[in-house]
């Protein structure tokens, strides 16, 4: 990779700023374990706040919440619905089957945003054969599917309908900042009505690592457990907590600027044919496109544009996807676009 790249293949690009590796530094610490790490307390009780939960419990990853949740929402045998494209399908689908016995119905939906109906048709009869329908999730905002932001109403009616059936609600809001930042809508009125809930704070708010899982006291007893069996349990993780207060406080309106930077390259993309975006234009951080031009592979499209020195994703389908993040300013994005027209228009004239 070229040393001076504009890396958009993801907001867990992003590297702690020089404000947030001298709070780590000068983090109060303890041992997490034994709830006297002040750090890591102040964090799960400010993002619970944030989120309207009652107690959170901070999490390697974003990874081990989504793991977590299911563990303690389900049993062995079980069966969680969500969006064919979500990150708990698609990538985290082999940790719910090998540790936690539950099966995925995957629902196919545009932008990765589905329908109260649907959820409806998924959850199964109670038969002495089927798997048991037990916890739906969705993802705010959609991941591989765009970016796309749920508005309230899609899921108060989602949610609404899986606890008519008796199912419990999780949301993976790793990018749920993302959907305040683009809406003004408070993440707590998002998550209302959740059984559980996270942030991450990897993403576009620039930490090394970190998420918090959040929801009743009862959910995040049950959750603690599972995170130390899973060896997620940490000593001094107030170093690691001290950056997600930091960015908490700083790096919050930075979304905003990231959203806009998102904008500004679908603009100049999407002013040429060889460009088709799906979703139609970028509603937070995340840019989707696939070509006009059977000549133009995003694999090579990707190796391209990393020649040329702008990082990108190819993510299966012909998809490109473009993540723009702290670490990419005004200007970055408006070279990366410029370099991704120009690749592509080389590529279709060949």
């Amino acid at each position: 990779m070229p040393s001076h790249c504009i890396d958009l293949y993801s907001d867990t690009q992003t590297r702690p700023t020089p404000g947030m590796r001298a709070a780590m530094a000068q983090a109060l610490v303890g041992d997490e374990q034994s709830d006297d790490d002040p750090t890591t307390l102040q964090l799960c009780e400010k993002v619970a706040e944030l989120l309207g939960q009652a107690a959170g419990v901070f999490m390697p990853s974003g990874t081990m919440c989504n793991l977590v949740a299911i563990l303690t929402h389900t049993r062995p045998g079980d069966e969680l619905i969500c969006d064919h494209q979500s990150h708990i399908y698609g990538t985290e689908a082999a940790g719910a089957a090998a540790l936690a016995g539950v099966s995925i119905r995957a629902l196919m939906s545009p932008h990765g945003i589905f329908e109260a109906q649907q959820v409806v048709e998924a959850v199964r009869p109670r038969t002495r054969t089927a798997p048991r329908t037990t916890l739906l999730s969705v993802e705010q905002t959609t991941n591989f599917s765009g970016g796309a932001v749920w508005s309230l109403s899609q899921l108060h009616a989602v949610r609404d309908a899986a606890r008519a059936h008796g199912l419990s609600c999780h949301m993976d809001g790793a990018r749920l900042l993302n959907a305040t930042a683009a809406t003004g809508i408070a993440a707590a009125d998002y998550a209302a009505g959740w059984d559980s809930a996270w942030v991450d704070l990897s993403k576009g708010l620039g930490c090394p690592a970190g998420a918090v899982l959040c929801g009743s006291a009862e959910f995040v007893r049950e959750a603690w457990q599972w995170k130390y069996r899973l060896g997620g349990a940490m000593r001094q993780s107030g170093v690691l907590a001290a950056a997600g207060l930091y960015a908490l406080e700083h790096h919050i309106e930075q979304l905003a600027i990231d959203h806009a930077n998102a904008q500004s390259i679908w603009r100049v993309l999407s002013a040429c044919d060889l460009f088709c975006f799906d979703p139609p234009r970028p509603a937070s951080n995340i840019v989707r496109f696939s070509f006009g031009s059977a000549s133009v592979n995003a694999e090579a499209f990707a190796a391209r544009c990393l020649a040329e020195g702008v990082r990108v994703r190819a993510i299966g389908g012909n998809f490109i996807r473009a993540t723009t993040h702290l670490d990419v300013t005004a200007q970055a994005a408006a070279t990366a676009a410029q370099t991704m027209l120009a690749v592509a228009r080389a590529m279709a004239e060949r």
